[in-house]
């Protein structure tokens, strides 16, 4: 498939020559859970550069209210998690893969601990509790602000480390390739203006797309950046139609969608209707409890069906003070609209929340490009398959951010760094194609994205959905501007167009995906879908899964 976005490798005009230069051992983009522990185990042979496009502090991972999973209590075993990770993952996911990474998870959250971060406690354990898909209750959890209070260990340990810096408020704008092999980074930083970062090793660790959607629980940093530069550069992307809806955000209209954890509902909180009746039931035998996946269809029909715009969560029932206890971030927000989850049903409706497929990585993060590691919600690591299990994004940022972190460190010891400029240069003829307003361009892709490409998806919406990005291309993707709200828009029309074109390739449904065509799960799609830019165009095919 060729069209503008497959043509274009670099979004900016450079030139080695004429803008400043900055030279590290490991440079890691992102500041999320993964890039932070990545950073601080690079560090333990070489200099590391830490470059994040807002505060630090401002990472999805910030976001994550319900935890990490991980097989704390004695009944527990990660054995027993490894089994609901795979049921969930509904055949893309990798048995080994998953049950390597949630065997490390016990000790990762103990060492959390040790460093410092206060998770809940019953006694002596962790005061774990239970979400949809899992069989026994196995989320830490930080009362509903687990991953504020896991960025506020890790970023003071980044912060206090004497080899790795953190630039901040710097928009890596493309991956630098020379002779095949990734070498760093071109930013812009509103102060420096352009600049060239050269690395030995580079760490993607950018976080998700959400924002392509209207309705999202995700922060406005997570536009794909990381994603579309992989893309660019061309690393094999995969499995990129499995966005994960969460099925209840809080839905206040004219309001931003804000995220009421799963916890709530694995805390004993009922999905009713208008008018008061529970219909989980209807759908799936575990009730509230069932993967995400079947919980936002269930209430996606529930909507269709009543003609209304949100279901609601009952909490009424829960012990007085409870809710207010448990989740006293949830409540500040519900009682900021009036809303008191002692009294009142909290109004909820599915959002895009997370993207489960991403750049392809092996079990130490490496990508198929060299010099180029990925970790956390940018990549597809066989963690997740068709959908992720709650509460273990945490645990992969950790697993994946630790694990290339070390290789980083590994690669500084065995390589030699590059200390001057490689000719690597960029510049775009002018375009004479008419100028879009972006803002318009936005506005709309969100708004296409939500309606042809959500819980829901068919061939003729996902062909017309195709068709419209690729116009927009046309005008948008033949330009270069100087600007970071340009840059992301140009990169989430190249993730939609990723996103749709995977879609509408994968004839079935299967976890995340649910084709109104194809209802049901077909054998001969198990694998997965990757699509890679090459030779200008866009190629498309699927893998085994292993």
């Amino acid at each position: 498939m060729s069209s503008a976005i497959g043509r274009r490798r670099y979004l900016t005009d450079f030139q080695h020559h004429r803008v400043p230069h900055l030279f590290t051992d490991t440079l890691v983009i992102g500041s999320g859970v993964a890039g932070l522990q990545a950073a601080f185990e690079a560090a333990a042979a070489g200099d590391v550069l830490v470059v994040t496009k807002d505060r630090a502090e401002h990472s999805a991972t910030a976001y994550a209210q319900g935890g990490i999973a991980a097989a704390t209590v004695p009944s527990d075993t990660p054995d027993q998690h490894a089994r609901d990770t795979l049921a969930v993952a509904c055949g893309l996911g990798h048995e080994q893969v998953i049950r390597r990474a949630v065997a490390e998870a016990p000790a990762l959250v103990e060492a959390l601990a040790a460093a410092g971060a206060r998770f809940d406690r019953a006694g002596s354990c962790f005061d774990a509790g239970r979400e949809g898909g899992h069989g026994l209750p196995r989320i830490v959890h930080a009362q509903d602000t687990t991953g504020r209070e896991i960025m506020r260990v890790l970023l003071d340990r980044v912060r206090e480390h004497p080899r790795i810096r953190v630039f901040e408020q710097c928009f890596a704008i493309d991956l630098l390739t020379h002779d095949g092999r990734v070498v760093g980074a071109v930013t812009q930083h509103p102060k420096y203006g352009h600049q060239m970062f050269w690395a030995t090793t580079t760490v993607l660790a950018t976080g998700g797309c959400g924002r392509v959607y209207r309705e999202t629980s995700n922060p406005p940093i997570a536009t794909g950046d990381g994603l579309a530069m992989a893309f660019r550069a061309g690393a094999v992307v995969r499995d990129l139609e499995m966005i994960q809806f969460h099925p209840t955000t809080l839905y206040v209209a004219g309001a931003a969608r804000e995220l009421i954890s799963e916890a709530v509902r694995g805390e004993g909180a009922y999905l009713v209707t208008r008018d008061g009746r529970r219909f989980m039931m209807d759908h799936d035998e575990r009730g509230e409890l069932a993967p995400r996946d079947v919980v936002s269809r269930a209430i996606a029909a529930e909507m269709k069906r009543t003609q209304s715009p949100c279901v609601y969560l009952d909490a009424r029932h829960f012990a007085p003070g409870h809710f207010a206890d448990r989740f006293p971030n949830l409540t500040r927000l519900c009682r900021d609209f009036d809303i008191d989850p002692a009294r009142d049903l909290i109004p909820v409706r599915p959002s895009a929340h997370y993207a489960v497929g991403g750049v392809v990585v092996d079990e130490l993060g490496r990508t198929s490009l060299d010099g180029l590691l990925a970790c956390g919600e940018v990549t597809s690591s066989g963690l997740h398959g068709a959908n992720r299990l709650a509460s273990n994004s945490l645990l992969e940022g950790l697993v994946y951010g630790r694990r290339a972190g070390m290789l980083a460190a590994q690669r500084t010891s065995a390589n030699h760094r590059i200390n001057s400029p490689l000719p690597v240069s960029h510049l775009l003829p002018r375009s004479s194609r008419t100028e879009l307003d972006l803002a318009d361009v936005l506005n709309s892709l969100t708004s296409l994205m939500s309606r042809n490409v959500a819980v829901e998806r068919s061939g003729d919406r996902l062909r017309e959905t195709i068709e419209i990005i690729e116009f927009w291309a046309r005008y948008v993707m033949d330009k270069v501007f100087d600007d970071p709200r340009a840059w992301e828009t140009q990169n989430m029309l190249t993730i939609a167009l990723g996103i749709a074109t995977a879609a509408a390739t994968r004839c079935e449904s299967r976890g995340v995906h649910y084709r109104t065509d194809f209802p049901v799960p077909d054998p001969r799609w198990c694998c997965h879908i990757d699509v890679v830019r090459a030779d200008d165009s866009i190629q498309v095919s699927t893998t085994p899964v292993e």
